[in-house]
């Protein structure tokens, strides 16, 4: 396990799948808005992506995320779209909502780039993420990120087109005991 000062990024356990079923992906709204496509539910049992990880794909590595203090799970944390050429890959997590507020995505984003940078070698990580999308903004910035960029009405969400802001983060800029 990937341990930061609040929480640790495991493996996906069988049991965790309910959960984030119940909880995280069949909201519509959260859904809609954590996705680039449109919200469709997931079949008990499915083998779907968000769910189940496919150990054979080398370009995602899921994880699930447990509070340390008692291994409750709290959400999901993903390193996606690696590029091992360009040495670079995204960001990707998403809180049950009884979890969010508790400073948990700042520790999560913190987790993640010590597992890209340190454990992958990777060079640069991004994130992109809704323009009102606060929690995720204050958790990127206070780990370093930088935002880099708006993509103007670029997502379309529940009947609207919103913006997008893309963040990046360089290893040489990275440092491991920045925490929000």
């Amino acid at each position: 396990m990937l341990k930061g000062n609040k929480v640790g990024l495991r493996a996906r356990h069988e049991d965790d799948i309910p959960v984030l079923l119940a909880e995280l992906y069949d909201d519509v709204v959260n859904g809609s808005r954590a996705e680039g496509a449109p919200w469709r539910p997931i079949t008990p049992g499915s083998k779907d992506p968000r769910l189940v990880g496919d150990d054979k794909n080398d370009a995602v590595v899921p994880f699930s995320v447990v509070e340390l203090d008692g291994g409750t799970l709290v959400g999901t944390a993903t390193l996606w779209g690696i590029d091992n050429h360009s040495r670079s890959a995204h960001i990707g997590l998403g809180l049950l909502p009884s979890s969010r507020g508790m400073g948990y995505g700042t520790d999560v984003v913190a987790v993640l780039c010590h597992y890209g940078f340190v454990v992958r070698g990777l060079h640069r990580l991004q994130i992109e993420t809704l323009a009102d999308n606060d929690a995720m903004l204050r958790s990127a910035e206070r780990n370093g990120f930088v935002r880099e960029g708006v993509l103007r009405s670029s997502a379309w969400v529940l009947g609207e087109f919103l913006d997008e802001v893309l963040l990046g983060l360089l290893a040489e800029d990275w440092k491991s005991d920045l925490r929000g």
